[in-house]
């Protein structure tokens, strides 16, 4: 999908080191200058195609020198000289990407550069904000990135793909209602469990005992960020009437949804506590967990997209209750598609 902002990265990947990744089958390098600032521009050159995310490509300053023949190039992609030759010619220059960098994901804008400005970047300010402390990584999805925006807005697979990590019986059980904001291009689902066990993923990293109060809360905003609001308190404990929290646990799950290809994703997730901000044994637990977690969705979703790859055209799928947030993500982002 085009004319659209996808996360390329965190920020913590790009340096003074050339990087390459590919979103939306577009292979784009990244690098900061030396003011600090994220440039991103095609990751070809334009001789003979050579990545300049290869070595023995590299920086000098703020120019990138090709490795194989060294055309070099400014932070704004236009070559600035050639091999064997004074004169440059007109047309040597690097399509070159509008980036933001914002709430620790640097973000790039795929499609006419002209609308980058007037397109809205949704945030996850939890991921760079006091008063949280985040977990992150990202892992290599190969199935397209429709599988796993489905698997996020029907968390009830989480009693059965994810038992033992975050799942429970509750929220299989658990009805959703689900609401979509047209205006704001935003889907919304909402599952609220007065009496749930609680799964050792947050028995572990809160120390809650005993059965609990649990809500889950999607907010996904097509086509690349889904955030869930979860909340965690021991059963009875709700916000008081001025909407204050103080005895409830709250982590935002988010994860970006970036497609590689038509065929694999980017998977960037993170997880931000308002608890326990500086113990690392609970950053650590949660990290493992929840990478464990992202890895048995990766596990099932490269299986299933095997599956629908060899399927005869017009298999017919079967959709019930639960899937009403996916089914009107799907309708969301067919019409930014313009389908």
């Amino acid at each position: 999908m085009q004319n659209m902002w996808y996360v390329a990265a965190y920020g913590r990947e790009i340096g003074r080191t050339l990087f390459s990744r590919t979103v939306c089958g577009e292979s784009i390098l990244f690098w900061r200058t030396e003011a600090g600032s994220v440039t991103a521009m095609s990751d070809r050159c334009v001789h003979r195609r050579f990545p300049l995310a290869e070595q023995p490509s590299h920086l000098v300053g703020d120019t990138v020198v090709c490795g194989y023949h060294g055309f070099t190039y400014g932070a704004d992609g236009v070559c600035v000289a050639v091999p064997g030759q004074t004169r440059v010619p007109r047309t040597a220059r690097l399509k070159t990407y509008p980036v933001v960098e914002q709430d620790s994901f640097v973000w790039v804008f795929i499609g006419d550069p002209a609308l980058a400005a007037s397109t809205r970047i949704p945030r996850a300010p939890w991921l760079d904000q006091p008063g949280w402390t985040v977990v992150s990584g990202m892992e290599p999805l190969q199935a397209r990135a429709s599988l796993l925006i489905d698997n996020l807005m029907d968390l009830s697979h989480e009693t059965y793909l994810h038992g033992g990590y975050i799942g429970t019986p509750e929220v299989a059980e658990t009805p959703i209602t689900t609401e979509v904001d047209e205006d704001a291009g935003i889907v919304y689902v909402s599952r609220r469990m007065a009496d749930a066990a609680c799964p050792p993923f947050y028995a572990k990293s809160t120390g809650i005992t005993g059965r609990i109060t649990r809500w889950q809360d999607i907010e996904y905003t097509p086509p690349c960020l889904y955030v869930l609001h979860s909340r965690i308190a021991p059963v009875g404990v709700l916000p008081h009437d001025d909407g204050t929290d103080p005895d409830a646990f709250h982590v935002e799950v988010v994860y970006a949804i970036t497609p590689e290809t038509d065929r694999s994703t980017h998977d960037f997730w993170a997880v931000a506590r308002d608890f326990a901000l500086d113990d690392q044994g609970v950053s650590d637990f949660l990290a493992e967990s929840n990478r464990t977690v992202v890895l048995q969705d990766v596990t099932a979703l490269n299986v299933l997209e095997k599956v629908i790859a060899s399927e005869p055209d017009g298999y017919q799928e079967l959709s019930i209750n639960i899937d009403t947030g996916g089914l009107a993500a799907r309708r969301m982002i067919a019409k930014l598609a313009g389908r």
